[in-house]
């Protein structure tokens, strides 16, 4: 998981960031939902606090990966991440207003952000600096078939059923296309754990990657539970801080905006390892963080957002647009046929990469 042992800063940035947390909710006044004078830096500390414990996380996911080897280690990284994502999401979703579509823009941004901009780039670098490289076809394969039958299912199947409102799924349908999410993601996981655990396993040896000792092992785990803490616990200020800075400008579609914010935010620890990865030649290391983390999003994001939209009574717009379900499944082709040979290059790459840039210039001129 790229090697890297956390730092001080790893560990001194999780205490700062449940401690300012703990300060906004003692002194209210200084809350980014409030207009007292310390707003506005209140609410850039919660940023740069959730964006440090975020690293921190990974940084700790890293080690309790190292010591649980593959492709455990993969896991704990995804499901970090996904959690990071759930509790920002929701924050989002319930400040303010209700933002129906949130939850369908944020995994929308993760499943581009991820297949055509980090996938794009790890293709990129990797073919300028290897020429081709080699993956496990079987297990890249297993992930697609998952990505896309949920990617479907869940964002482009609501607009087709004949719920009241377009794009909306009926509580029952809701529920049970959850159940159906979080099973199906339950019987990859047995493939790819038990099953067929060798079709995800990178072809080249990872060397310089020594096994911590039980002590690193039960510090980083200890770490790893505040830094998630930290970020559950600053989430709610961000998501005020965020929804006042985009409230500054007329965009045509902020949920859009906020969505791709909060993958952008989410998936840096997670794309910098997986770009990382790929430099090294280990691209199917990188390629189970990046396509794990797309899995997890949608098999286990949308699932959490429905049982809180169920719980509540406000309801979640799924069904995309056009234009964003056009892009979704170009993507979906192009992963594919990028990964249909076995071998990559740079070619692929930079055709993922322009795909990213149409994703990017469409968020601001729907």
């Amino acid at each position: 998981m790229g090697g890297q042992r956390p730092g001080r800063t790893d560990y001194l940035i999780p205490v700062l960031a449940l401690g300012f947390a703990l300060a906004l909710f003692l002194w209210p006044n200084l809350a980014p939902e409030h207009n007292g004078p310390g707003a506005g830096v209140a609410s850039l500390m919660a940023t740069l606090l959730l964006t440090g414990a975020a690293f921190a996380t990974v940084a700790h996911s890293d080690l309790v990966a190292a010591r649980l080897g593959q492709p455990f280690g993969t896991l704990v990284l995804t499901l970090s991440v996904t959690t990071i994502e759930v509790s920002v999401i929701a924050s989002l979703m319930l400040n303010q207003e209700n933002n129906p579509t949130l939850a369908r823009e944020s995994v929308l941004s993760v499943i581009m952000i991820v297949t055509s901009g980090i996938v794009g780039l790890c293709l990129l670098l990797g073919g300028f600096k290897h020429r081709e490289q080699h993956i496990m076809q079987q297990g890249i394969t297993g992930y697609l078939s998952v990505i896309v039958a949920l990617g479907v299912m869940l964002l482009i199947l609501p607009n087709e059923t004949h719920a009241h409102t377009r794009g909306t799924f009926t509580p029952f349908q809701l529920a049970y296309m959850a159940f159906v999410s979080v099973g199906l993601y339950g019987v990859f996981l047995y493939m790819q754990t038990v099953r067929y655990a060798e079709h995800f396993e990178a072809q080249q040896p990872r060397h310089g990657h020594d096994k911590p000792s039980p002590r690193q092992f039960a510090t980083a785990l200890v770490m790893l539970l505040l830094s998630l803490g930290a970020v559950v616990a600053l989430s709610r200020h961000v998501a005020s801080g965020v929804e006042t800075f985009l409230g500054q400008f007329q965009l045509a579609d902020p949920d859009a905006v906020k969505g791709a914010l909060l993958a952008a935010l989410v998936l840096m620890p997670e794309g910098i390892s997986a770009v990382r990865a790929a430099a090294r030649n280990h691209l199917q290391h990188s390629l189970n963080i990046a396509l794990g983390s797309v899995l997890a999003t949608i098999a286990l994001t949308i699932p959490a957002m429905a049982a809180i939209s169920i719980y509540i009574g406000k309801p979640m717009v799924l069904g995309l647009d056009p234009e964003d379900r056009t892009l979704m499944v170009l993507t979906f082709v192009l992963c594919i046929l990028s990964f249909g040979t076995g071998r990559t290059n740079a070619l692929t790459g930079i055709i993922h990469l322009i795909v990213f840039g149409v994703y990017v210039m469409l968020l601001f001129v729907p």
